[in-house]
């Protein structure tokens, strides 16, 4: 990350992904994981649907559907989120390729 100064105000340029930014462990599967969220949040509004038709729809209790929706999926999986986003509608694409470099990367490409 790069360090510059705008009118007198420190700014440090960040990378793609916030969770490493943060040094959080597992960054990229949060990243992953926070796009799925995204998706799912704008599904259940565009569907003008209550938390329990949603909690029923993706197969999971009102209450995480609540967690979920205020940004709270540590205890979800990716797997998970890719099921409640095809119970809404959606269909999940995975696309496998050679890494350029000696370790691959993940990432989500919305559609």
């Amino acid at each position: 990350m790069t360090k510059r100064t705008i009118e007198g105000i420190e700014v440090e340029t960040g990378s793609s992904n916030v969770f490493s930014d943060l040094d959080l462990p597992d960054a990229e599967k949060l990243k992953i994981k926070s796009g799925l969220v995204i998706e799912i949040t704008r599904a259940v509004r565009k569907l003008g649907l209550t938390q329990e038709d949603a909690g029923r729809r993706m197969g999971i209790p009102q209450p995480k559907v609540s967690a979920l929706l205020r940004g709270d999926f540590a205890n979800l999986s990716e797997r998970k989120l890719m099921e409640c986003l095809n119970r809404l509608g959606y269909d999940i694409e995975i696309k496998v390729k050679p890494a350029a470099e000696p370790v691959g990367h993940l990432t989500i490409a919305i559609g």
